[in-house]
Formats: C-alpha cells, sequence, structure tokens
C-alpha cells in the first residue's frame, strides 16, 4: 500500500474542489493541521491520514459523472439516412434531437428538430441525406467526466456524447442533467 504524499492530499482536494476547511471539518481534525500536512511541515499519524483520505473519497462518491446519468440507449441515424428517418425516429421516442454517427458508428454530429424546422423549405427536405442539414459542432466526453464540465459544455451544445474506448455509450441532454445540480 502507497500512502499518498502531502502534494497528492493537496491536488487531490483542490481536484474536488474542496477547502481546507471542510476538508478539515469532514476528517474531524483543525484546518491548521491540513495545512501543514499539505506544506510537508508534520507527518500525520496513520489513523489522521486515514481519516482525511476517507473524507476525501467521501467527497469524491458525492461527485455526479457522465456515467451516473447519461442515457445507454442510444438511438442514432447515420449521416446517409434520409431526413424522413430522423424525422420517424424522433417522433416515435419523443426525442428533440439524434445523434448522427458514421458508418463505424462514430458519433460526427446532430440533428434536432430546430434543424429540421430551419430546413423546411428546401424542396424534398424529407429525401435529403441528414449530412446536408445536421449540426457538426458536437462535444465528446469519457464516463468520468464531472456534471460541472458537462453543464459547461451544454451551454454551447445542444447534448453530449459519452464515448468510452472509442465507442459512443451513451448521450447527455440538458434534461439529464436538470435534476441533479443543486
Amino acid at each position: 500500500m502507497q500512502l499518498p504524499t502531502p502534494k497528492d492530499l493537496k491536488e487531490r482536494r483542490i481536484e474536488l474542489d474542496l477547502t481546507q476547511s471542510e476538508l478539515a471539518d469532514a476528517a474531524d481534525v483543525s484546518q491548521p493541521l491540513i495545512a501543514r500536512i499539505e506544506g510537508g511541515d508534520v507527518d500525520p499519524r496513520l489513523s489522521t491520514l486515514g481519516r482525511i483520505v476517507d473524507a476525501l473519497n467521501a467527497a469524491e462518491g458525492e461527485i455526479k459523472r457522465a456515467e451516473d446519468v447519461m442515457h445507454t440507449s442510444v438511438e442514432s441515424v447515420r449521416m446517409d439516412d434520409p431526413v424522413a428517418r430522423a424525422i420517424d425516429i424522433m417522433g416515435e421516442a419523443g426525442y428533440s434531437q439524434l445523434p448522427v454517427v458514421s458508418e463505424t458508428g462514430a458519433p460526427v454530429g446532430i440533428i434536432s428538430n430546430g434543424d429540421i424546422r430551419q430546413h423546411r423549405e428546401d424542396h424534398d427536405l424529407e429525401e435529403l441525406p441528414v449530412a446536408e442539414i445536421m449540426n457538426e459542432s458536437i462535444t465528446i466526453v469519457g464516463l468520468d467526466t464531472t456534471l460541472d464540465e458537462i453543464n459547461a459544455q451544454l451551454d454551447y451544445q445542444k447534448a453530449v456524447f459519452v464515448k468510452e474506448r472509442g465507442e459512443m455509450v451513451g448521450i447527455i441532454t440538458e434534461a439529464d442533467i436538470a435534476t441533479h445540480l443543486g
């Protein structure tokens, strides 16, 4: 078993967005002790170090990540599918948008009701390939991406795609995270 260094503890505390006081309260130690440990001025007893690590682990467990809120059954269309297929899938499933994937299943864009409405005047809209009206601007994240990071991306994107080992495994929209942010 390798014990965390003072630098490890400080980096993890900062990554979890905890102040020294918050960590001290959670670990039932004093804030000056946390400061001295992080500064390398004191070596804590193993029991104290254990309480600090337990408090960090508990704080990390409270952080929601992509894998906690994503939809795993992802409906999608291919770039060469007609827009009519996207309309049918969105209508049947009650979705306002769909991922667009390449022949290999990799996400390459998104098509939304808004994209379709923008092109409703186009002749033979329903016969156009999805690639003609889809939005290519997409965000792809990993399973461990935090909800705060995803929420920031949703300020600019309609949805965020979740990939693991090169494969799309989920999708997250604003509706998916609205209930998880406090």
